[in-house]
């Protein structure tokens, strides 16, 4: 099988872009779908249709002044010294072009990978649209679902038809390689995935790469996990250092650990060649000199040390969060959580949600996931006083 090529689509398209929402720009549930089979594993993959799930709704939509924020998965602490001043310095050279080369080699160092495999964008999804557009020659992209939905978006924008593969609710999300197509040229998985906030061990991820295939790992959460035993290995299933792996791309971002959502800096990791390819179809100077500043900074040994500690500090924090749901007996949690969310699956969740808001919370609606219905949410793990707070309006909802 041939690596895909820049040709165009050898497939037609299912759809030029996401779904619009039916609810409209706020974002509240008129699902035209029941929940029924949702997170139900389909056979083999199945094509993706306009189907009635808006990908291009984010957890963003979810929020208005004074609601308590459970939607978005980025924290919100106070910004290190070390990692706020370099961004105000960066203010000063503003009339010069961005450098890239600074946050390219600092990226680098931290993966231990050269510089030539390291491509940084404006946040995360720049990685998507770079891939689904340098890759215009993929015949099979598969997207494995629920996952987040800016890959499948990207792709279908730049003309790709795409085939799903749904993970099982009842295997609790977990990645099974055999499902996956052997003729599939062009793989989407997230590790640990959104909204699911399941970790898939590394070797079952890596189980996916073979020659004539491109393999996108998405690992925007990677640096908000911890090993299960609590032991210090740092990000335990990440890929992001793996160079033995055919056609291995890892989607990396800065945004969520650090709160730089509006600053927009990811980057991507990959063999040289393929980094080369999607270079070629970036804008010029896309990432900004204020964002250079911020990936140089958050790619220090300071940083990643800081890290750890923060991941740590989610990891009791979800814990908490996990014990409190499991203390209401309508509400499920799915799989083993492993990052800064958990999605928990509650009949009626679209009432629920909308009763939350009235309550002073805001939660991420989960039926725009390929693979979830109108009976899922997202709830961002925050405090345990946040949480106790969260929980005791949610009790009073369900009057349990």
């Amino acid at each position: 099988m041939r690596p895909p090529s820049a040709a165009a689509p050898s497939r037609p398209p299912t759809g030029a872009g996401p779904t619009p929402s039916p609810a409209g720009a706020g974002g509240d549930p008129t699902p035209s779908r029941d929940s029924a089979g949702a997170g139900r594993a389909a056979p083999g993959p199945t094509p993706a249709v306009d189907d009635g799930f808006d990908l291009g709704h984010h957890g963003d939509a979810e929020l208005r002044p004074g609601l308590v924020d459970l939607a978005v998965n980025v924290q919100r602490r106070p910004m290190p010294d070390w990692l706020r001043k370099p961004i105000v310095a960066a203010l000063d050279d503003l009339a010069a072009y961005p450098d890239p080369a600074p946050a390219r080699a600092a990226v680098a160092a931290r993966h231990r990978r050269p510089e030539a495999e390291v491509l940084l964008t404006a946040g995360a999804a720049e990685g998507f649209v770079l891939l689904a557009r340098a890759l215009r020659g993929a015949r099979r992209p598969v997207v494995v679902h629920p996952q987040f939905t800016e890959p499948e978006a990207a792709l279908r924008a730049a003309g790709h038809r795409v085939d799903r593969v749904v993970l099982a609710a009842e295997d609790g999300f977990r990645l099974d390689p055999t499902r996956v197509p052997a003729d599939a040229d062009l793989v989407f998985v997230g590790n640990p995935t959104n909204p699911t906030s399941v970790l898939h061990p590394a070797e079952t991820v890596a189980a996916l790469a073979r020659p004539g295939r491109v393999l996108v790992v998405d690992e925007a959460f990677a640096d908000t996990t911890v090993a299960p035993d609590g032991a210090d290995r740092g990000e335990p299933e990440s890929l992001a250092a793996r160079r033995d792996l055919p056609g291995l791309v890892v989607v990396r971002s800065f945004t969520k650990t650090w709160g730089l959502a509006g600053l927009r800096i990811g980057y991507l990791l990959g063999p040289a060649d393929l980094i080369a390819r999607l270079a070629a179809v970036q804008p010029l100077w896309a990432v900004s000199t204020p964002a250079l500043a911020a990936a140089t900074a958050c790619a220090s040994p300071v940083a990643v040390e800081a890290e750890r500690q923060i991941a740590a500090r989610i990891a009791a924090d979800r814990a908490h969060l996990v014990r409190r749901l499991g203390e209401l007996p309508p509400v499920r949690v799915a799989g083993t959580p492993a990052s800064a969310f958990v999605l928990i699956h509650l009949p009626g969740a679209a009432r629920v949600r909308l009763a939350l808001r009235q309550r002073g919370f805001a939660v991420r609606r989960g039926d725009t996931f390929p693979g979830l219905g109108p009976d899922w949410l997202r709830v961002a793990v925050r405090d345990t006083a946040t949480t106790d707070r969260f929980v005791a309006a949610l009790a009073d909802i369900l009057e349990v």
